[in-house]
């Protein structure tokens, strides 16, 4: 599986995130591959509470979201959260745009909360530079 999503946003993310340690290229790439393979998850359990509805349209309630954010308010490119969607769904399925902000806003927060830990683990090992292996130790130990 090849990663849709740029690695420019996602270490913006983790820099939001790291206070003054540096964000090694890695840790982006591995970030960037977690939060597309989450995506695609999602996505198809959304998949399925669509067509529980009848519908080929994932929508943002598909993804559990109330109320959808601003576009401008996320740092994920939209587009490349569309793609993510459509890794592991039917094309017969089309994904609204109120989706693909809701799905974008899921995984920025996602991100979010993973890059945190990465910088508590990356200070723990007593290093100035975030790299993959905390996003990898991360998921070791949560997931």
């Amino acid at each position: 599986m090849s990663v849709e999503l740029p690695f420019a946003p996602v270490d913006t993310i983790i820099r939001r995130n790291a206070g003054n340690l540096r964000v090694s290229a890695d840790a982006a790439e591995e970030l960037a591959r977690r939060i597309q393979q989450h995506g695609a998850v999602l996505a198809k359990d959304a998949a399925v509470h669509a067509t529980d509805d009848g519908r080929k349209t994932l929508m943002a309630e598909d993804f559990g979201v109330e109320q959808v954010v601003e576009r401008a308010d996320l740092e994920l490119p939209i587009a490349p959260v569309d793609r993510i969607a459509r890794l592991e769904i039917d094309d017969r399925y089309r994904v609204s745009m109120s989706a693909r902000i809701a799905l974008a806003d899921i995984l920025e927060d996602y991100a979010d909360n993973v890059a945190s830990a990465a910088a508590k683990l990356a200070h723990h090992a007593d290093r100035r530079t975030i790299q993959a292996e905390d996003i990898q130790t991360y998921f070791s130990l949560f997931e």
